[in-house]
Parts: C-alpha cells; structure tokens; sequence
C-alpha cells in the first residue's frame, strides 16, 4: 500500500457540503481519508472551517481558486485559505486564451508571478490544475509543458490531474515522474469510456449515472471512484512516491454506477487501502 496521505477534493461531495458542511466533512474522515482539498468554504469563516476538520479528525492541504475568484478579493482568498491551515492554493483551470499560444497568455504569467508571490507572504505554493486540452501541441510541445518551462517552480508547482492527463495522450505515471520535485500534490481520478463531447457536460449533468459494461473504447465517458475504471492506480501511486509528492487527492468530479457522491468517495478510499 501507498505510504503517502491521502485527500479528497471537496468538489467531488459538493452537493453534501452545501446542505451540511460539517457533518460532510466528518463522514469523510470517518471513511478513512486524510486530507482534504477545498473547493469554497460555503459562507463559513476560517475559524469554522478549521474546526470542522478538527472535529473530523482531517488536515486542510489545499484548495482550487478559480482566477475569477481571486480577483474578487486578491489578498483575501490567500489569506482565509491559509488561516483554515492550506498549503497549496490551486487554479483549477484557466480559460484556453490565457494558455501558451492564447492571446491573454502573456497576462496569465504575470498573474501567475503575482498570485505566487502573494502566496509566499503566508508560506503556501501555488500550483496550476490541469485538464486534457493543455495536452494540445504547439510545434511539438504541450501546452502544460511550455507553462511549467515559462515559469520557475518557486512560481508554480503542478498538481496533476491523472485522468485528464491520459485523455490528453499521456501516460499518467510517467507524466507524474516527468515533474520530480514540483508535484506536491497528485489528483488520483479515474474514469471508463472515451474521450468525448459530452466529457466536461458531465461535470454538471446527471448524464453519468448509469453503469456502463461496454469495453473503454466503445462507451461513453464517464467518471469513475478509484479502481473501478481504466487506470493503473498501484502505477500512477508509485509514481507520486517517486516524484517527492506529499499527498495523493481523490477526485470524482460526478457520480457513476448508480451511487452517491458519499458512496463514490468511500469506494475509492477502500481500493486505495485494499492496495
């Protein structure tokens, strides 16, 4: 089994945590989870949230800002995720004109400088999240590849989504390695089916619900809990040891298989323990 903690992004329960913050939290230590990575504190104040993890017997390690959040109250969202005890403060994602090649992408790294900056001032790292269209190639290179060599890892430090990562054409544990020492956080996800239209529809939909028994090459995409579609988690987990990661971080952006975001999330912590 992987020695290395393991978390659970928030955003995969966020139904649960919008009615019942606290009692979502508790059952999610309860299933046997470490960490857990934040995705809005639902109008709670950092000292509440903090609590909740105590209560539940979790540590905070991280969170995903999206960059629209972060202009709101640029000093503020740092500061309220570093009080809740984070210490990795995420971009979930960025629109496609601020990648490389974009027209907003020379913006996006003087953002990136100062959001990291910022960060620093209270002791935390900022990584960038990915999903499969960074994996587009300009003259040879991926788009998430030229962000990490446009940037020093004191800027940004990766947190790579291994799911989207193989839909992008990657080998998800090599892809891992590739970044030894500037990947604290992994994102363990999995999923069954082929890359789609219909793939980030999902994320806000209720089309994923049903089990699918074709083969991964013919059905539709659809996010999995860990160890019940097509990665080699026992892989992807050494990989992250190898990499000098701190903590795996389950996600499950939408449920499958006819079960609840709750049930979802207790399967994919019992694989992991069972490896």
């Amino acid at each position: 089994m992987s020695k290395l903690p393991v978390g659970i992004q928030l955003y995969s329960v966020r139904e649960d945590m919008s009615k019942d913050m606290a009692g979502t939290i508790k059952a999610i230590g309860a299933m046997g989870y470490d960490l857990v990575e934040f995705a809005g504190v639902f109008g709670h104040t950092a000292d509440e949230v903090k609590k909740m993890c105590e209560d539940a017997g979790v540590k905070p390690i991280s969170t995903h800002v999206g960059m629209n959040e972060v202009a709101k109250d640029f000093h503020g969202i740092v500061k309220l995720y570093h009080d809740i005890g984070c210490k990795y403060f995420i971009i979930p994602w960025i629109d496609k004109n601020y990648l490389p090649g974009g027209e907003n992408y020379q913006k996006f790294l003087d953002e990136i400088k100062e959001l990291s900056a910022e960060c620093a001032k209270y002791g935390m790292k900022l990584c960038y999240h990915n999903h499969d269209f960074e994996f587009e190639k300009i003259d040879g290179k991926n788009k998430l590849d030229i962000l990490y060599a446009d940037t020093t890892p004191e800027q940004l430090q990766t947190e790579i989504d291994t799911c989207w990562a193989r839909v992008g054409g990657e080998n998800p544990a090599e892809y891992v390695k590739k970044y030894t020492g500037r990947t604290p956080v992994v994102h363990l996800k999995d999923y069954y089916g082929s890359k789609s239209a219909n793939m980030y529809g999902l994320i806000d939909s209720g089309n994923s619900d049903k089990k699918q028994e074709k083969t991964p090459e013919n059905s539709p995409f659809e996010f999995r809990p860990i160890g019940y579609g097509v990665q080699d988690v026992a892989s992807i987990l050494k990989a992250a040891e190898e990499a000098g990661a701190e903590a795996v971080i389950v996600e499950q952006d939408k449920p499958s298989m006819g079960k609840t975001p709750l049930e979802c999330a207790k399967m994919s912590i019992d694989y992991i323990r069972s490896l």
